[in-house]
C-alpha cells in the first residue's frame, strides 16, 4: 500500500532550461515514448558537453485524452540541440506543487486533489504543467516512487 501523498502548496519558481524531445503521443505509447526521449537527450548533452543537473521530467501542453502533446527530457546547464530535440524554458512564478507518493497508475487521485485545492485556493491552472521523476521506477515496491507535480497558476482574472 503507499504512503498518501503530501500536501499540495503554492510555490515560487526560478525559470529553468530543459532539454527535451516533444511529440503528440498516444496515452498507451508514453512509456516508450519517455525512454526514447530520457535516452536521447542524454546522448545529446554528453556529446555537447551539457550537463543534466536535475531529474527526468514530463511537459504537459494539454489535457490528456487519448493522446497528448508531450516532451520529456532533464534540466541541463546549456541548450542542447539534435534529431528532434529542443530546448525550452520551464515557466518561473508561482506553481502549485504536490509530491505523489506511489505508483503512476494511482497519480489521478493525486491530481484530483491538486484540482480541488486550486479551487479553494481561487487559483487557476494553466495549460502547461509537469511532472518530475525524483526516483526510478519500481513495479516491485511502488511506495518507494516519488514524482513531483508542478502547475503554474494565476490568480482568477490574473495572468
Amino acid at each position: 500500500m503507499s504512503q498518501p501523498s503530501h500536501d499540495p502548496e503554492l510555490v515560487t519558481l526560478e525559470p529553468q532550461r530543459v532539454a527535451v524531445l516533444r511529440e503528440t503521443v498516444r496515452m498507451d505509447a508514453l512509456p516508450d515514448f519517455f525512454a526514447r526521449a530520457y535516452q536521447a537527450v542524454m546522448e545529446a548533452a554528453g556529446n555537447q558537453g551539457a550537463r543534466i543537473i536535475g531529474p527526468p521530467v514530463g511537459i504537459y501542453y494539454s489535457m490528456p485524452t487519448d493522446s497528448v502533446d508531450v516532451a520529456a527530457g532533464f534540466p541541463v546547464d546549456r541548450p542542447v540541440s539534435g534529431d528532434g530535440l529542443r530546448t525550452e524554458t520551464l515557466p518561473g512564478g508561482p506553481a502549485a506543487q504536490v509530491m505523489h507518493v506511489g505508483s503512476y497508475d494511482t497519480m489521478q487521485a493525486t491530481y484530483g486533489r491538486l484540482m480541488v485545492w486550486l479551487q479553494e485556493q481561487g487559483l487557476v491552472p494553466t495549460t502547461t504543467m509537469w511532472e518530475s521523476y525524483l526516483t526510478e521506477p519500481n513495479a516491485d515496491a511502488p511506495e518507494t516512487m516519488l514524482t513531483q507535480i508542478t502547475w503554474p497558476v494565476v490568480a482568477p482574472g490574473g495572468e
